[in-house]
């Protein structure tokens, strides 16, 4: 009788489990750095603007989910937004907890960090939908864009991808976060424009993560490491016994 072994196990990727865990870290910035509004323009006629500060985290995220799905694939970068949401209600609810919990004695920052992390559970939920949604509609569009004419451009697809997705984003988040509160059209037109604006700044940066993440998944034979792993599962010989 012979025994058919154990498979070689399939090393994960290391710009994957890189970029998933930078992916992760800048969900979590991002929601930090929204208390800060920042003064953007005037642009195009349009402002000064006031652009919350955690635009900077979700568009490098966008670039950092775009590189995964140029690298491994839809399903790959899908999951990994899908993922995104564990960082997200963590943090959150670390948050709530130590919010909750009593100030020492003679700390008097108390109504500084409420204001930095105690956002509204409408805000909460606005943001979490606007990220499964658009997250999930940017990796779509993007792949999808693969194979149809133009798809070669990365630029044009991630552009393309993003402005969609980011536009969705902007409307749902303003709805569910402002409707009743603030006139929505303004905010709705004000951030598109500084959402496009700094994408734009963002777009060479995409290439650079690309090709960081070909450049990680090299071992030093120059051969890709999946490639030298399915290599070795077929060179690996099998124990047999009698």
């Amino acid at each position: 009788m012979s025994d058919t072994g154990q498979a070689a196990a399939r090393p994960a990727s290391r710009s994957l489990q890189a970029y998933a865990v930078l992916y992760g870290g800048l969900l979590v910035v991002a929601g930090v750095l929204g208390y800060k509004l920042i003064k953007l323009g005037p642009l195009f006629g349009l402002g000064p603007l006031a652009v919350p500060g955690g635009v900077f985290g979700f568009l490098l995220a966008i670039v950092t989910v775009n590189a995964t799905a140029e690298l491994h694939g839809r399903p790959v970068a899908q999951r990994m937004v899908f993922m995104g949401f564990v960082p997200l209600l963590v943090s959150i609810a670390l948050m709530q907890l130590v919010l909750a919990l009593p100030p020492a004695e003679g700390w008097t920052g108390q109504t500084t960090a409420e204001a930095v992390f105690g956002s509204s559970i409408r805000l909460i939920l606005a943001g979490m939908v606007a990220y499964g949604i658009s997250q999930s509609l940017d990796v779509t569009i993007f792949t999808w864009m693969r194979g149809q004419p133009g798809g070669h451009l990365l630029w044009l697809r991630a552009t393309v991808a993003a402005f969609v997705a980011q536009t969705v984003d902007t409307i749902i988040f303003v709805t569910i976060a402002f409707l009743g509160v603030f006139p929505l059209l303004p905010v709705i037109g004000g951030q598109l424009v500084a959402k496009a604006v700094i994408w734009l700044a963002a777009v060479p940066l995409l290439y650079v993560v690309v090709a960081a993440g070909r450049r990680l998944d090299q071992n030093p034979s120059g051969i890709p490491s999946d490639t030298q792993a399915t290599r070795n599962a077929v060179h690996t010989p099998r124990n047999t016994k009698a």
